[in-house]
């Protein structure tokens, strides 16, 4: 899969996608990555890309000639990927549009800055706004990598295992059950015994009742959007009655 990233911060993506999951994938050849700085597009000699906003206010906007002609250069390479602004205006991303862009040969993230960017060019080039949660940050380099990094774990052979990545948080619509490895006895306590049991539907009942609760408890939200099996409600209404039994409620 191929990223192509218009950002007044190449470097910073370059870096950051260097290690982890994402470098090895860079490594391996299973992504692509492309940086495409909007300075370098501009025409007067102070590489200007931002402009006074029209009607007066507080910032600057970015302007649309060096945006449209670092967006014409990447397509070249890109060519039918989709292009995103990274804004705080847009769709909140989640884990069906991070699966559903993992099916793409590409995507073309754009970095907003300043105060936003000219409407005129969102209208003409950009096919989705998204943002990553309702609050504010300086440019849309983090989200861009966010971004990235979700999609990239669910590509093929990036991950050791493409298990991992089905039994993320989110993928079936709850929170990940708890994990634990040696020491079977620490000073923090003991790793539940069922996990030592080698029962493999009795693990697998446990870790779904751990999903189910860990979801009631802290994303309740999530649980609403769900059609819950009858194996499903047993087991989060289990998970209720010990928890509410270990605090000491009725």
């Amino acid at each position: 899969m191929r990223f192509d990233v218009l950002t007044l911060f190449p470097d910073l993506i370059r870096q950051a996608m260097g290690v982890g999951v994402v470098g090895r994938a860079l490594e391996t050849g299973k992504i692509a990555l492309d940086c495409w700085n909007p300075r370098d597009y501009a025409h007067d000699n102070y590489r200007t890309v931002d402009g006074r906003p029209y009607g007066g206010g507080p910032g600057m906007v970015f302007m649309i000639e060096p945006l449209r002609r670092a967006l014409f250069a990447a397509k070249e390479r890109s060519g039918a990927a989709p292009c995103v602004l990274l804004s705080p205006q847009g769709r909140r991303f989640d884990q069906d549009r991070a699966r559903q862009w993992a099916q793409l040969p590409g995507l073309l993230l754009i970095c907003g800055r300043y105060e936003g960017v000219d409407q005129r060019f969102v209208d003409r080039y950009v096919d989705e706004e998204i943002s990553i949660g309702d609050f504010v940050v300086s440019g849309g380099e983090l989200p861009a990598l966010t971004i990235t990094d979700a999609v990239t774990r669910l590509l093929p052979g990036v991950l050791h295992t493409d298990a991992s990545a089905i039994e993320d948080s989110f993928m079936d619509g709850v929170l990940d059950c708890p994990h634990y490895t040696r020491p079977e006895l620490a000073d923090e306590g003991a790793v539940p015994a069922v996990l030592l049991s080698g029962n493999h539907s009795m693990i697998a009942a446990w870790r779904r009742k751990q999903s189910l609760g860990a979801t009631w408890l802290r994303r309740p939200d999530l649980l609403g959007k769900l059609q819950l099996n009858k194996v499903d409600q047993r087991l989060l209404i289990e998970f209720i009655n010990e928890h509410r039994s270990k605090i000491g409620v009725q």
